[in-house]
């Protein structure tokens, strides 16, 4: 039988177009400002909103404030109990949630729209006059004490602790969010009424809502919720990012597991560097993708040396990273950070092939329609968005920017970031000729 040869599937044109969203600019009376997706179709709200801040905010000596204030914000409020306000959000099927990062302090609205009167009073309660009561302390507090003292066994969590810890000392996010055992069972009802303020300051506060409210209600709502919270000086950003410490270091902590986790960080780029676009298809090329990347090629499908591997980009606030990491057998430790050091040394010198440019790039902007196929997804890309100092029209630019990224681009930034790949690097576990 003769074989036949057919034509490879014609590769079709990049779509650039980025989603089809009106965003609205909305100020209230008061001069709270948001951005409104309305979407009438469905009869949903979903709510966005960070203050700028967060866990960094903690004093000094009282780690994990924040986290427990997040905690604590829908246990009670106003004249309701906990048990009081977790149940009317029950009955009317309303999330109300909030969540301490590095770099702000994240709270949520979901509900339907029927809802609306009871899940925007509800929401201001918490945000206005939250209760902080003696048992819904001490029952929160318990509760993270005891995830604290599970994590304080785990390698991931011991790794990423003492990296961070490395990479910035002195510095707030040198502290762990939760902070640690110690800080957070210190911590009491004074201490945590007192860091309020400065948590739910709206200088910096950025809110997004997408669904069924026009804009003149939500003016009017957005003074209801947020207009009594304290407004104080802004924090500029610094002109400079914050310098990583310990580059070209590796520290162990002994731990007896079969396996030694493995976490590695070196310099990136800022979300408003001209080069962060074209660092975003060089990560995907490196460490990104899945099942593509060089790193996964190279340390799982080539030499079976664990089961992923990753890196990405993490620009914060005040400090830009690369940060990556896998898990691996104790004898096998060193080889793998030989070989990641190795793909980030090719890189720099060789480059990726005009190939794996054009298949990044065609990865990153057809997969970014799934960032917005639900109301929340909406919401919560589109404060991304506003946190790091864009404004809606990103949208429609994102994906053309990525597609006049070249591969003289790629080789331009990877000689920039991986050029000298003096890495900081933590293990947990046994590993073997790592130092």
């Amino acid at each position: 039988m003769t074989a036949t040869l057919t034509a490879p599937l014609p590769v079709p044109p990049l779509n650039t177009q980025g989603p089809s969203l009106d965003v609205q600019i909305v100020r209230s009376p008061g001069g709270i400002e948001a951005w409104l997706v309305e979407e009438h179709s469905l009869p949903l709200i979903a709510m966005d909103f960070a203050f700028d801040g967060g866990a960094s905010r903690d004093p000094a000596d009282a780690a994990g404030s924040a986290y427990l204030v997040s905690g604590l914000l829908d246990e009670g409020a106003g004249e309701l109990d906990a048990e009081a306000f977790q149940g009317r959000m029950a009955d009317h099927a309303i999330h109300i949630g909030f969540d301490a990062r590095r770099d702000d302090f994240h709270g949520y609205l979901q509900a339907l729209s029927t809802h609306r009167d009871t899940a925007f009073e509800l929401l201001a309660l918490a945000l206005n006059k939250p209760r902080f009561d003696a048992d819904a302390v001490q029952r929160v507090k318990a509760q993270i004490i005891a995830g604290l003292q599970r994590q304080a066994k785990n390698p991931e969590t011991m790794c990423r602790n003492a990296l961070y810890a490395a990479a910035f000392p002195g510095h707030a996010y040198g502290r762990p969010e939760k902070g640690d055992i110690d800080s957070a069972s210190r911590l009491d009802t004074a201490a945590l009424r007192a860091v309020v303020p400065s948590l739910l300051d709206r200088t910096g506060l950025k809110i997004v809502v997408v669904g069924d409210i026009g804009a003149a209600e939500l003016g009017d709502r957005l003074d209801a919720l947020f207009g009594g919270l304290p407004k104080g000086e802004a924090r500029p950003r610094p002109s400079q990012p914050f310098p990583l410490q310990g580059l070209g270091q590796t520290h162990v902590i002994d731990l007896d597991v079969p396996q030694t986790v493995l976490r590695f960080v070196g310099p990136g780029v800022m979300w408003d560097d001209p080069d962060y676009i074209p660092a975003s298809v060089l990560n995907h090329i490196l460490g990104g993708s899945a099942f593509t990347s060089r790193l996964f090629m190279e340390v799982r499908e080539k030499r079976g040396l664990a089961y992923g591997v990753s890196s990405s980009l993490l620009p914060l606030r005040e400090a830009a990273m690369l940060v990556g990491g896998t898990a691996t057998r104790n004898d096998r430790a060193a080889e793998s950070m030989t070989v990641i050091r190795e793909e980030m040394m090719k890189l720099a010198s060789e480059g990726p092939s005009e190939h794996e440019v054009e298949e990044a790039k065609r990865y990153i902007i057809g997969s970014y329609p799934l960032r917005f196929d639900t109301s929340p997804k909406i919401a919560g890309e589109l404060l991304n968005l506003a946190m790091r100092g864009d404004t809606p029209a990103f949208l429609a630019e994102r994906n053309k920017r990525f597609a006049t990224v070249t591969l003289a681009d790629v080789k331009r930034v990877a000689a920039r970031l991986f050029g000298h790949p003096d890495l900081l690097v933590q293990a947990v576990g046994k590993p073997v000729g790592l130092v």
